[in-house]
């Protein structure tokens, strides 16, 4: 079993570039893709980014490409998401998650899911 744990979130200013980080403990993580997701208030949560476990492979939904980044370092086995200019819509629970399959997280459906952290972006 895969444990993954965001940490990064909490209050930011609009046009900041905060980092989320994803760590991972368990299983065999680095076999795995991981990507992000998040979940503004009152919608539903939806993919934001995902890497292959060679990290050779990024998938970017249309709303952050160009703005963020996905990155991991198996090595800590933990995985990063750079966010820049930061606009007060991307306020959202933001969560990790590990799959097997990058499919899976483009889809919004990994075998594993962080907790999630909040992230506020303020005028």
């Amino acid at each position: 079993q895969v444990q993954l744990g965001e940490s990064g979130g909490g209050l930011v200013q609009a046009g900041g570039s905060p980092r989320l980080s994803c760590s991972a403990s368990g299983g065999t993580i680095n076999d795995y893709a991981m990507g992000w997701f998040r979940q503004a208030p009152g919608k539903e949560r939806r993919f934001v980014a995902a890497i292959a476990w060679s990290g050779g492979k990024t998938v970017y939904a249309d709303s952050v490409k160009g703005r963020f980044t996905i990155s991991r370092d198996n090595a800590k086995m933990t995985g990063y998401l750079q966010m820049n200019s930061l606009k007060t819509e991307d306020t959202a629970v933001y969560y990790c998650g590990a799959d097997r399959d990058i499919l899976r997280l483009e889809i919004n459906d990994p075998e594993y899911w962080g907790q999630g952290a909040q992230v506020t972006v303020s005028s």
